[in-house]
């Protein structure tokens, strides 16, 4: 008998494949509404996580997490769910400033952080 295990394509999923993924919950900053996808960068004073824009000067323009869920911290800063690890669909993600796949991507591996950007459906 053979057994087999059937995975659901969903278009809008962040996450791709089996990688491991690690996720925990973070203090989510910026003012603004954040969709899941959002590449977040950590602002060394506070800990707190913004959306990596290129020309931040705070800690948080070096790219460090994947926002797992949206969230909206326009009237303050909220708890989310932050991956640290996994293989994400890079045209699903938000970037800041002037990132784009490319170079978050060269971030993450200059920082030797275990998430890796991929486009679906591409060899």
């Amino acid at each position: 008998m053979v057994s087999r295990t059937v995975q659901t394509y969903d278009p809008n999923q962040i996450t791709v494949g089996n990688y491991p993924r690690y996720g925990t919950a973070v203090t989510v900053g910026g003012g603004a509404a954040l969709a899941a996808g959002a590449v977040l960068g950590r602002i060394t004073a506070t800990g707190v996580y913004v959306l990596s824009t290129d020309s931040a000067a705070d800690g948080s323009q070096t790219p460090s997490a994947i926002l797992g869920e949206a969230v909206d911290a326009s009237g303050g800063d909220v708890q989310g769910l932050a991956y640290f690890s996994g293989v994400f669909d890079q045209a699903l993600l938000t970037y800041g400033g002037a990132y784009t796949a490319a170079t978050v991507s060269t971030a993450f591996r200059a920082a030797q952080a275990p998430i890796f950007l991929t486009a679906v459906g591409s060899e």
